[in-house]
């Protein structure tokens, strides 16, 4: 009986390995981690140029690197943050056809957690209330000024979610607000230009709204800031809703694939 010949392992099933390995650098490598070049990758793993290249397109569709082509080529790396993950998670939502109402109730449920736990952490008059006070005076200065009002404002709510201890919660949270932070940026642009941006008591009954919520987290009364915080979701929510409710939540477009990106660039 002789022995079947164990055939060549395909360049595809090679690719997928080199690229498990490299995922791993990456996701366990420090902000300024770099891949090595496409000819140290080959003597690394001992395989072809088209298995490296191929385990790099693998990457590239996973937004962990952009392969530049050309003289200057190279793999640039990208660690996963809360601006990529709110663009994958709007491209699922919106081809599930979610309503930017239903986003809103998720918010509505979650994101208030995240001001109770504020309220509950030993340090926050010392580390949470400062930056929340800087934000909400940042607000002020800018609370004539229509789109731009909006971006200072939604800096609060990033900051609020920022300091939540929970790492599982922050990041989950985190997502969800970039992502309907990228949907009322766009909507206050679109308003902008129509003249019909919320006139300016509502942007001062915002700003108001803040400095109670930021009084509550103080105090450490964290069931009433959780309290108030949904109450002011609910608000400022429905300004956007008000127009929008059934449309369905858009990452696709250009103007929201920036709108997300200006959102992380932000907190950073």
């Amino acid at each position: 009986m002789t022995t079947p010949r164990r055939g060549r392992i395909p360049q595809r099933r090679i690719a997928e390995t080199v690229a498990a390995e490299l995922r791993v650098r990456i996701l366990a490598g420090d902000d300024d981690y770099r891949l090595p070049t496409q000819d140290q990758l080959v003597q690394d793993f001992g395989v072809s140029y088209p298995s490296i290249r191929e385990a790099l397109r693998i990457l590239e569709t996973e937004g962990l690197v952009t392969v530049r082509r050309g003289n200057v080529g190279g793999a640039e790396v990208h660690r996963p943050d809360a601006s990529s993950a709110a663009y994958h998670l709007g491209l699922a939502l919106q081809g599930a056809r979610v309503t930017l109402g239903d986003l809103a109730t998720g918010l509505r449920t979650l994101e208030p957690i995240c001001a109770a736990e504020c309220a509950r952490r030993e340090d926050r008059n010392e580390v949470v209330v400062p930056a929340l006070e800087a934000s909400i005076k940042g607000s002020v200065e800018k609370v004539e000024e229509g789109v731009t009002f909006t971006h200072a404002a939604r800096e609060f709510h990033d900051l609020i979610v920022k300091f939540t201890p929970n790492v599982t919660i922050r990041y989950v949270v985190s997502t969800l607000v970039t992502l309907w932070s990228a949907q009322e940026e766009a909507w206050a642009e679109v308003l902008t230009r129509r003249g019909e941006y919320p006139y300016q008591s509502e942007r001062a009954e915002a700003v108001h709204t803040h400095e109670r919520i930021v009084e509550e987290i103080a105090a450490g009364r964290a069931e009433e800031a959780e309290r108030l915080y949904r109450a002011h979701l609910a608000a400022t929510q429905a300004l956007v809703l008000e127009r929008y409710d059934n449309g369905v939540v858009n990452a696709s477009s250009d103007m929201a694939h920036l709108a997300i990106q200006s959102t992380q660039r932000a907190r950073v």
